[in-house]
Protein backbone atom coordinates (compact mmCIF):
# COMPACT_ATOMS: atom_id res chain seq x y z
CA UNK A 1 0.00 0.00 0.00
CA UNK A 2 1.08 3.29 -0.95
CA UNK A 3 2.37 5.61 2.04
CA UNK A 4 0.13 8.29 2.44
CA UNK A 5 1.15 12.66 1.32
CA UNK A 6 1.95 14.32 4.40
CA UNK A 7 0.50 18.33 4.51
CA UNK A 8 0.88 20.61 7.22
CA UNK A 9 -1.73 21.97 8.20
CA UNK A 10 -2.26 25.34 10.81
CA UNK A 11 -3.41 28.70 12.01
CA UNK A 12 -0.56 31.18 12.31
CA UNK A 13 0.07 33.76 14.72
CA UNK A 14 -1.46 34.65 17.11
CA UNK A 15 -4.85 34.06 15.93
CA UNK A 16 -6.95 31.30 18.05
CA UNK A 17 -9.47 30.59 15.55
CA UNK A 18 -9.74 27.11 15.90
CA UNK A 19 -13.28 25.35 14.20
CA UNK A 20 -12.13 25.71 10.78
CA UNK A 21 -8.78 24.40 11.63
CA UNK A 22 -10.57 21.17 13.35
CA UNK A 23 -12.92 20.90 9.89
CA UNK A 24 -9.90 21.17 7.32
CA UNK A 25 -7.98 18.95 9.45
CA UNK A 26 -11.06 16.13 9.12
CA UNK A 27 -11.72 16.95 5.52
CA UNK A 28 -8.08 16.69 4.17
CA UNK A 29 -7.64 13.59 6.31
CA UNK A 30 -10.71 12.10 4.65
CA UNK A 31 -8.99 13.06 1.19
CA UNK A 32 -6.50 10.73 2.04
CA UNK A 33 -3.97 13.02 3.22
CA UNK A 34 -1.43 12.43 6.54
CA UNK A 35 -2.55 15.77 7.94
CA UNK A 36 0.05 17.45 10.57
CA UNK A 37 -2.00 19.86 12.53
CA UNK A 38 -0.03 21.64 14.09
CA UNK A 39 -3.62 23.69 15.87
CA UNK A 40 -3.92 27.63 16.21
CA UNK A 41 -1.36 30.12 17.35
CA UNK A 42 1.33 28.27 15.21
CA UNK A 43 4.41 30.13 14.62
CA UNK A 44 6.72 30.12 10.73
CA UNK A 45 9.45 27.94 12.75
CA UNK A 46 6.66 25.70 13.82
CA UNK A 47 5.02 25.08 10.05
CA UNK A 48 8.74 24.96 8.92
CA UNK A 49 10.11 22.32 11.89
CA UNK A 50 6.94 20.07 10.85
CA UNK A 51 7.34 19.89 7.43
CA UNK A 52 11.33 18.99 7.87
CA UNK A 53 10.32 16.47 10.18
CA UNK A 54 7.60 14.97 8.47
CA UNK A 55 8.72 15.35 4.83
CA UNK A 56 5.69 17.19 4.28
CA UNK A 57 4.87 18.07 0.15
CA UNK A 58 2.68 22.10 1.46
CA UNK A 59 2.30 24.08 4.24
CA UNK A 60 -1.53 25.07 4.51
CA UNK A 61 -1.72 28.37 6.23
CA UNK A 62 -5.11 29.39 8.03
CA UNK A 63 -5.70 33.01 9.19
CA UNK A 64 -8.66 34.55 10.45
CA UNK A 65 -8.23 37.44 12.38
CA UNK A 66 -7.46 39.65 9.71
CA UNK A 67 -3.39 39.74 9.60
CA UNK A 68 -2.21 37.58 7.80
CA UNK A 69 0.78 39.86 6.21
CA UNK A 70 2.41 40.70 9.30
CA UNK A 71 2.19 36.81 10.36
CA UNK A 72 3.14 35.49 6.65
CA UNK A 73 5.60 38.30 5.69
CA UNK A 74 8.99 36.01 4.55
CA UNK A 75 7.42 32.02 4.99
CA UNK A 76 8.73 31.61 1.49
CA UNK A 77 11.92 32.92 2.40
CA UNK A 78 12.41 31.01 5.65
CA UNK A 79 10.78 27.83 3.72
CA UNK A 80 13.92 28.48 1.10
CA UNK A 81 16.84 29.18 4.14
CA UNK A 82 15.55 25.69 5.39
CA UNK A 83 15.68 23.56 2.56
CA UNK A 84 12.18 23.54 1.61
CA UNK A 85 12.42 24.91 -1.94
CA UNK A 86 9.32 23.20 -3.55
CA UNK A 87 7.35 23.29 -0.78
CA UNK A 88 3.82 24.06 -1.71
CA UNK A 89 2.47 27.37 0.29
CA UNK A 90 -1.12 27.21 0.89
CA UNK A 91 -3.17 30.40 2.50
CA UNK A 92 -6.83 30.61 3.51
CA UNK A 93 -9.15 32.70 5.47
CA UNK A 94 -9.84 36.19 6.43
CA UNK A 95 -6.33 37.49 5.77
CA UNK A 96 -6.92 41.19 5.98
CA UNK A 97 -9.17 43.76 7.64
CA UNK A 98 -11.89 45.31 6.54
CA UNK A 99 -13.02 45.53 2.90
CA UNK A 100 -10.68 44.76 0.21
CA UNK A 101 -11.06 43.27 -3.32
CA UNK A 102 -9.76 39.55 -3.33
CA UNK A 103 -8.12 39.89 -6.21
CA UNK A 104 -5.68 42.55 -4.79
CA UNK A 105 -5.55 40.43 -1.49
CA UNK A 106 -4.68 37.05 -3.72
CA UNK A 107 -1.85 39.62 -5.38
CA UNK A 108 -0.52 40.99 -2.52
CA UNK A 109 0.00 37.09 -1.20
CA UNK A 110 1.35 35.84 -4.63
CA UNK A 111 3.69 38.05 -4.01
CA UNK A 112 4.66 37.13 -0.88
CA UNK A 113 5.32 33.79 -2.48
CA UNK A 114 2.15 31.09 -1.58
CA UNK A 115 1.24 29.38 -4.62
CA UNK A 116 -2.81 29.48 -3.51
CA UNK A 117 -4.18 32.08 -1.92
CA UNK A 118 -8.11 31.31 -1.17
CA UNK A 119 -10.83 33.74 0.42
CA UNK A 120 -13.20 32.82 3.06
CA UNK A 121 -16.01 31.62 1.93
CA UNK A 122 -14.03 28.62 0.07
CA UNK A 123 -15.17 25.26 1.06
CA UNK A 124 -12.82 22.16 1.77
CA UNK A 125 -13.27 20.11 -1.22
CA UNK A 126 -11.98 23.28 -3.57
CA UNK A 127 -8.99 23.34 -1.35
CA UNK A 128 -8.17 19.62 -1.63
CA UNK A 129 -9.19 19.41 -5.63
CA UNK A 130 -6.36 22.27 -5.91
CA UNK A 131 -3.68 20.92 -3.46
CA UNK A 132 -4.52 17.19 -5.93
CA UNK A 133 -4.39 18.84 -9.11
CA UNK A 134 -0.89 20.83 -7.94
CA UNK A 135 0.22 17.57 -6.60
CA UNK A 136 -0.56 15.41 -9.77
CA UNK A 137 1.47 18.77 -11.80
CA UNK A 138 4.61 18.09 -9.55
CA UNK A 139 4.00 13.58 -10.81
CA UNK A 140 2.70 13.17 -7.06
CA UNK A 141 -0.64 11.21 -6.38
CA UNK A 142 -2.60 11.34 -3.24
CA UNK A 143 -3.75 7.17 -2.60
CA UNK A 144 -7.57 7.66 -1.38
CA UNK A 145 -8.24 11.26 -2.65
CA UNK A 146 -11.34 11.50 -4.68
CA UNK A 147 -10.94 12.47 -8.58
Amino acid sequence: MASKVTIVLGVIGADCHAVANKILYHTFTEAGFNVVNLGVMASQSEFIAAAIETDAVAILVSSLYGHAEMDCRGLREACIEAGLDDILLYLGGRLVVGKADFADVEAKFTAMGFDRVFPPETLPEDGIAQLVEDLKARGLTVPGAKE
